[in-house]
């Protein structure tokens, strides 16, 4: 499971779909972890391919391990999954670094791509020379790109943005509960988010707050700009970062304001505040409809529902890629497993199955993925709503230390929500750490 991610605490859990219709179920996967080298073939021909990866990237769930082992019965895909992607990438690093230990297929989270791509793009097998990387969001190919022009990573999910939100609190508080009408009073932005917060407190029903963290929409507003926390030269630059700053002000005044509940996503008080149905809204990448639907549980089915995130700019937050280290001993059939992992039909399987969003744009146009819809979100649109987004995220300039930077803010951000802090003194506890860490 991707309960705990990076890229600013990402999280992810499963969720279920039908053929035009979404359904959530609660999925869990325990982590393992294996320090010996790939599997070669035995005596008969076959092969075993280890596969790592990290939280829940829904091949097992969509049943496409088992149908690709059907179509190369020479072949036997083992999967070995660590829960927590935090404890997974400093294994991946020491395996990279000793030269063994390393699966035949690794996954790589988006908020560590460009510290890879910088540090250890040669490791890893140049995926352009075998799959036809136009076809994935232009985006998501350029995070995967070196600068010899290789591609080391095949993009297989993104979170494009959306506003999850419950319909009865908005219309006890006297909000449009509407979801176009929800998007229409927040189509000026995330300041018209913290407006509609400041209405929601006026009226809100008792025990409710309007969000659940002030850190979660300072991550949805960085998320909406090419500029982030460096610059194209590789310079961090988040300290003069107009979109960190609008982040940071933004969520300094949620917290000021207290509409926000103050708990950390993914945490236990925040899965016992969807329990207790004390969260009125919340910023909402496409894996995070799945983690509502789990811990609000079936007392809140049909009051959640979906619209378009605020503002008129796309936003995406996280994703990951699968890569082939070329010291593999079976670099070329690793290679084709991540073909056809990453297709159009696999990726729609994938969105069935646990709900993650394809980053491969001929998936947008399949039934299962286009006609989509959330019963649980009041039969959200969830295809239509993700896909639309999808398709105008600009592309964000990444750097090395994108995860450490997002998630050290984060933490002064809780910090003000839940100490008091001074947004001046949690600024410069966050700059100095971030410092220290990037050197």
């Amino acid at each position: 499971m991707r309960i705990t991610r990076t890229g600013g605490g990402r999280g992810r859990r499963a969720a279920a779909l039908t053929t035009t219709v979404l359904t959530a179920s609660a999925l869990l996967l325990t982590g393992c972890s294996s320090d010996g080298d790939s599997d070669s073939s035995d005596a008969n021909g076959k092969i075993t391919l280890k596969v790592a990866d990290f939280g829940q990237f829904g091949y097992k769930e969509a049943g496409l391990f088992a149908q690709y082992q059907k179509l190369h019965p020479n072949i036997t895909v083992k999967e070995e999954t660590t829960a927590n992607e935090q404890d997974y990438y400093p294994k991946l690093l020491q395996q990279l670094n000793a030269g063994n230990g390393l699966a035949d297929v690794t996954g790589i989270e988006v908020g560590r791509i460009k510290e890879v791509v910088d540090t250890q793009a040669g490791k890893f097998t140049d995926l352009s020379k075998s799959i036809n990387v136009a076809d994935w969001v232009s985006w998501k190919e350029k995070q995967a790109t070196a600068k010899d022009g290789s591609v080391i990573g095949a993009g297989t999910d993104i979170g494009p943005m959306s506003l999850c939100y419950r319909r009865d609190l908005f219309q006890q508080a006297g909000l449009p509960s509407d979801r176009e009408a929800v998007a229409k009073a927040v189509a000026g932005g995330w300041e018209d988010y913290i407006k509609l917060g400041e209405q929601y407190k006026k009226k809100a029903p008792s025990g409710t707050y309007f969000m659940d963290s002030a850190s979660a929409m300072y991550n949805a507003v960085v998320s909406s700009s090419p500029k982030q926390y460096y610059d194209a030269d590789g310079k961090a630059v988040y300290k003069d970062s107009e979109s960190v700053k609008q982040g940071w002000n933004l969520a300094a005044e949620a917290a000021a304001k207290k509409l926000s509940q103050g708990v950390p996503q993914f945490q236990d008080p925040w899965q016992a505040a969807l329990r207790k149905g004390t969260i009125a809204s919340m910023a909402c990448p496409a894996w995070m409809a799945a983690q509502i639907t789990t811990y609000s549980g079936d007392n809140y089915k049909g009051k959640w529902d979906i619209a378009r995130a605020p503002g008129s700019a796309a936003a995406n937050w996280g994703g990951s890629f699968l890569a082939v280290p070329k010291s593999g001993k079976h670099v070329k059939e690793a290679t084709d497993l991540v073909k056809w992992l990453t297709a159009p039909e696999q990726q729609a399987a994938v969105f069935k199955a646990v709900g993650v969003f394809p980053s491969n744009k001929g998936a947008y146009e399949l039934a299962s993925v286009k006609s989509a819809k959330l019963p649980y979100f009041n039969d959200a649109p969830i295809g239509q709503i993700y896909a639309d987004e999808a398709k105008s995220i600009p592309e964000a300039v990444l750097g090395p230390k994108d995860a450490a930077i997002k998630d050290t803010i984060s933490t002064q951000i809780n910090n003000m929500e839940q100490r008091g802090t001074s947004p001046e003194k949690a600024w410069g506890a966050a700059t100095e750490s971030i410092d220290k860490a990037i050197g």
